[in-house]
């Protein structure tokens, strides 16, 4: 987990990012700003093969540009980066040649090394890519990663099948916030997880003047049993 706070950092935080890895494979999942400095702490960059952005706010994608020049500095032959319509336009290099850009549409599927991405289009206003991750190799019945994106409540991750092993859902804030913005709360969260038959569910997308006690217990009383919390560094197996 390369960053995990909602809608802007909060102190010494980072906007949205995850290095997601399975077998010689490994995505880039989203960078808002602060995920490049963590993914270098964390990982050697140049060990990226992709990059997966799921949408055009600037919280999930701002890094990118850093991340260009970075690809100058060391002579990196071009990343492609799979992005919804909107992303591209975003970017000040949006022209660059070390980037190479692949739109991507809801209900696609695509194959990335040992990854195959499914996305699912959210309630978030702009473009935006829910993705689920499958392992080759793993097997008929083998438990799959999913990232929610950015989502309202009119969208469920049961869109992108059975066999959702972890889930990691924003949950911008408490219940007491629902109906003002296009998120969700962790109560609901926890209640799409739980209808969806999700193995394990990970929080993540909290605004940073939110309680994390109080999120994790409201979207745990919906679940029906303990959840999880991203925090910047965390490694999670799935």
């Amino acid at each position: 987990m390369l960053g995990c706070d909602g809608s802007y950092p909060g102190p010494r935080g980072a906007g949205s990012g995850y290095l997601v890895a399975a077998g010689s494979t490994s995505l880039w999942l989203d960078a808002g700003p602060g995920t490049f400095a963590n993914l270098q702490w964390l990982a050697d960059p140049a060990q990226v093969d992709a990059v997966v952005v799921s949408h055009e706010h600037p919280d999930h994608c701002a890094d990118l540009d850093s991340y260009a020049v970075w690809l100058h500095h060391v002579a990196h032959p071009p990343v492609r980066v799979y992005a919804p319509p909107g992303v591209r336009h975003r970017s000040y290099h949006a022209q660059d040649p070390v980037l190479e850009w692949i739109e991507i549409e809801p209900a696609m599927t695509v194959t990335i090394g040992d990854l195959t991405c499914t996305f699912a289009g959210t309630d978030h206003g702009p473009p935006t890519v829910a993705v689920r991750f499958d392992a080759a190799g793993a097997g008929a019945g083998a438990d799959a990663l999913t990232y929610s994106a950015d989502t309202g409540p009119d969208w469920s991750v049961a869109e992108l099948g059975t066999g959702i092993g972890t889930l990691l859902c924003e949950a911008s804030y408490t219940k007491e916030h629902e109906g003002e913005l296009r998120h969700l709360s962790g109560r609901q969260a926890g209640s799409m997880a739980a209808r969806a038959a999700v193995g394990q569910l990970v929080l993540t997308h909290r605004w940073p003047t939110v309680a994390v006690a109080t999120l994790a217990d409201e979207a745990a009383e919906a679940f029906g049993r303990e959840v999880e919390q991203a925090h910047a560094g965390r490694i999670l197996r799935w």
